[in-house]
């Protein structure tokens, strides 16, 4: 999904451009009216950090003391649906009942406004008057927001509704964001499992044949068929460099070559530039696996991989090449959105490495397959070098 990704590329653009506009007008700070919106824009920023995680008591208690400030209000609680949650202000100096006010509302389905009576509130007490209004998140209710003040108004009422509606849409996109995680780890660990027990049985089987002949070369063999199973199994951190990505792709070809010996030729040519690049886990050693597998099983007595990672300024263009039998174009399509034939048929790990792509980077820098029967496939990939909040281990 890429909505929560654009919301906040919205939200951080819009508050770029402000600053460039406020710092360009004499003085620096611009008018009364756009200092105001800058603070506004500043303190939801600061709120939503703690709520993209869900509405737990950490992150209520990091948001709360950001959104009082917004409302000006002299008290303020956020509260779920077993317990209060973290409150902020002067309901501290005697004994409010935030989980009592925040069940009233939740058990109306809507904003409730509660008096002086309601509250139990000592004369001269600053906090006389509470609008509660229910969280929703994704169409449910999962908590409120009170706003407490000496004397209730209009302004107040409509402010706390704006702010209870913004926090549910921060819920939701944090729902989202994980849900996002969660489909792209499932995707990973799909993607593993796909790592065909055939290739892992040749290997090891071709590391035999030169235990008698050639123990060194068994050896060299051993160790490199060692580090691709712990690279590929590796269980921290869904992106890699490329470097990284690289080299496990070269011990992949390695143990390949083992096996099928001067019948596989490999051309690598890469760019010192994007050796950094953080790209997605396992998002090169499949796209060359598939060239040799469909390459080679394909009955061609040879082929050649071409491997080229080029420096296109901002971003990293990467292709998989290889002269083998190619593919009916119609059958990649499908196999990319997931209409293809039976699993066992389709292109090893394009669709996974597809959707990875689009998910991280966007729909623009998904794959893109070259092929026809009988002249070979070529598949291109374009990824940003630098992309916020994605690094290598992340």
């Amino acid at each position: 999904m890429v909505v929560p990704v654009l919301a906040t590329l919205c939200a951080v653009l819009l508050a770029a451009h402000l600053v460039t506009l406020l710092r360009r007008r004499p003085g620096g700070l611009g008018t009364a009216a756009e200092r105001a919106t800058f603070d506004t824009l500043h303190t939801a920023s600061l709120a939503a950090r703690g709520l993209r995680g869900g509405l737990t008591a950490a992150g209520a208690g990091r948001a709360i003391k950001h959104l009082r400030p917004l409302l000006g209000a002299s008290a303020l609680a956020l509260v779920g649906h077993e317990s209060a949650l973290a409150m902020d202000g002067h309901g501290h100096e005697h004994p409010v009942d935030p989980y009592a006010h925040g069940s009233v509302a939740l058990a109306a389905g809507r904003t409730v406004v509660l008096g002086r009576a309601d509250m139990a509130c000592p004369a001269g007490c600053p906090v006389q008057t509470a609008v509660v209004a229910p969280l929703i998140d994704g169409g449910t209710p999962v908590g409120a927001l009170i706003a407490y003040a000496h004397q209730p108004s209009a302004i107040l009422l409509r402010a706390v509704e704006e702010v209870a509606s913004w926090i549910g849409e921060q819920l939701e996109l944090g729902s989202a964001d994980l849900h996002e995680r969660v489909v792209a780890e499932a995707e990973l660990r799909a993607l593993r499992a796909q790592i065909s027990p055939h290739f892992l049985y040749n290997s090891l089987n071709a590391v035999a044949t030169f235990v008698r002949t050639d123990p060194e070369r068994a050896r060299e063999l051993v160790l490199e068929f060692a580090d691709f199973t712990r690279y590929a199994f590796r269980q921290r951190g869904n992106f890699a460099t490329l470097s990284d990505e690289l080299r496990n792709t070269e011990r992949y070809l390695v143990l390949e070559q083992a096996r099928y010996g001067d019948a596989l030729k490999v051309s690598l040519r890469v760019a010192p530039e994007v050796l950094p690049t953080a790209v997605p886990f396992l998002v090169l050693q499949p796209l060359v696996e598939n060239a040799v597998r469909h390459g080679m099983d394909g009955g061609r007595e040879a082929i050649t991989v071409s491997i080229v990672a080029a420096d296109e300024g901002e971003t990293a263009l990467l292709t998989v090449e290889d002269d083998g039998i190619g593919a009916d174009p119609a059958v990649i399509r499908n196999a990319l959105i997931g209409d293809g034939p039976r699993a066992g048929e389709r292109p090893v790990g394009l669709s996974n490495v597809d959707s990875r792509l689009r998910q991280v980077f966007g729909d623009r820098h998904g794959l893109v397959v070259e092929t026809a029967p009988g002249a070979g496939t070529k598949v291109t990939l374009r990824i940003p070098k630098f992309a916020p909040g994605i690094t290598a281990g992340s």
